[in-house]
């Protein structure tokens, strides 16, 4: 199963969609766009980026799809995406498309009858799963038909380290959990800071404390408990959540380990988290992020020099954490059609690995490790696809969950457990499980 996939199946499928057939002429919302229809001369596009990956996605696609298009397509960047998104389709001015990074929210505006199907654009889902696996194109299935489309993809299981000060202390990669913790005692020994954490970002606080669950939830209680975590089909207290929670702990509560302490990461802005390790000497030592953080990271610093990466390690299980964004349709027209071809497409997606303030990982499967602006980007991208070839690979939890806990409940329960201490832990947990809908 590989994921760097779409321009084979979009360029076959969507030509088709958006040059011929005999269509309901509608346009509207529920698909059956209309080959005669007119031109609105725009594509928008809205997502939950940042407003400097925005400029970078941007540039790209002013040079690649506006300069020989007869419309001309943006992308909006918004810090209140989840809250905006509602707001414009509830008022009935949705963007074209918009880029979910959960694919629980796609479900939700697919069972809501706002996004289009795939199936209604012209896509063949059979051909889509042979390209992409049955598992992610799974993800935006609702009641037989698809919704989403893997525009981007992102490794999570990464922690960053100043790899040229950390070679001159003699300090070595761990490749356990048990060891992670003992590099940690020793940096706090030598009269460091192993961690630097921060879980702050605007209307969606919480998500990166999310992100440290999941991780440990899929090493702790394996691939099929943690499929069972995002369908409750176990509950949010039950005891291997309670387990994930506590080995969280042990790096958040730990004596010396976080900059500033656990009850400060709901405060320091995710983005900004990782700037310790660049200091002279370092301020923090490692960072645990997923493949974007990089663009981040201050202005000159090089990869494989200044920095690097390790996999998140294995504790009882093997398992690899990705997310993505999935971009939904809601309006069929043949810009809006012509425009997700070009940009699902080979050049376009290339084009975006090799712009290192958007680090974005293609799922286009025609995007080789030389389309990526630096090997450590390239080096995520294959272990990624080789975790999902393997099977241990599960998407972000909290992308599956419905949005009141996944988006709600989860993120602000994390940040109480921070700023409440290990003791909360249970209260925290029984109150997600109690916000379940």
């Amino acid at each position: 199963m590989r994921l760097r996939l779409w321009a084979l199946v979009l360029v076959a499928v969507l030509i088709a969609a958006a040059c011929g057939g005999d269509d309901d002429g509608d346009g509207g919302n529920g698909g059956g766009g209309d080959e005669d229809e007119a031109n609105t001369g725009s594509v928008s596009v809205f997502s939950a980026m940042e407003p400097f990956e925005a400029d970078a996605l941007n540039a790209i696609i002013d040079e690649q799809i506006n300069a020989d298009a007869d419309y001309d397509a943006e992308v909006e960047a918004s810090g209140d995406f989840e809250e905006q998104i509602q707001i414009r389709i509830e008022g009935g001015n949705p963007p074209d498309i918009a880029m979910l990074p959960q694919p629980g929210a796609v479900i939700e505006q697919a069972e809501a009858g706002t996004a289009i199907a795939l199936e209604d654009l012209g896509l063949d889902i059979g051909e889509m799963e042979e390209l992409f696996g049955a598992y992610l194109v799974s993800l935006g299935e609702f009641e037989g038909k698809h919704y989403g489309i893997p525009t981007n993809i992102n490794l999570k299981s990464m922690i960053w380290y100043p790899v040229d000060d950390f070679e001159a202390e003699g300090y070595e990669i761990p490749a356990t959990w048990d060891e992670l913790i003992a590099l940690s005692d020793q940096i706090v020994d030598d009269g460091g800071t192993p961690w630097c954490v921060g879980f702050e970002s605007g209307g969606a606080t919480g998500w990166p404390a999310t992100d440290w669950m999941e991780d440990i939830m899929l090493r702790t209680a394996g691939p099929d408990t943690y499929d069972q975590w995002v369908t409750h089909e176990i509950p949010f207290n039950d005891p291997a959540v309670v387990t994930a929670g506590e080995t969280f702990g042990e790096i958040m509560f730990g004596d010396g380990y976080v900059l500033g302490g656990a009850d400060q990461t709901p405060s320091i802005a995710f983005g900004d988290a990782p700037g310790p390790l660049f200091e002279d000497p370092p301020n923090c030592w490692l960072h645990r992020q997923a493949s974007f953080i990089p663009a981040f990271f201050p202005e000159g610093v090089e990869a494989g020099v200044d920095y690097d990466w390790f996999p998140f390690p294995d504790i009882d299980q093997a398992g690899t954490l990705f997310a993505g964004e999935m971009s939904a349709v809601f309006r069929d027209a043949p810009e809006v059609r012509d425009f997700i071809e070009q940009f699902a497409g080979t050049e376009v997606q290339c084009a975006q690995g090799g712009e290192p303030r958007s680090s974005r990982i293609s799922p286009n499967i025609e995007v080789g490790a030389d389309c990526y602006a630096n090997e450590e980007l390239a080096d995520a991208a294959e272990i990624l696809t080789g975790a999902l070839e393997e099977g241990n690979a599960r998407f972000d939890a909290s992308d599956l969950m419905p949005p009141a806990v996944g988006s709600g409940s989860f993120w602000t329960g994390m940040i109480e457990y921070m700023q409440q201490g290990p003791d909360s832990l249970q209260g925290v947990l029984d109150s997600i499980e109690s916000s379940w809908p």
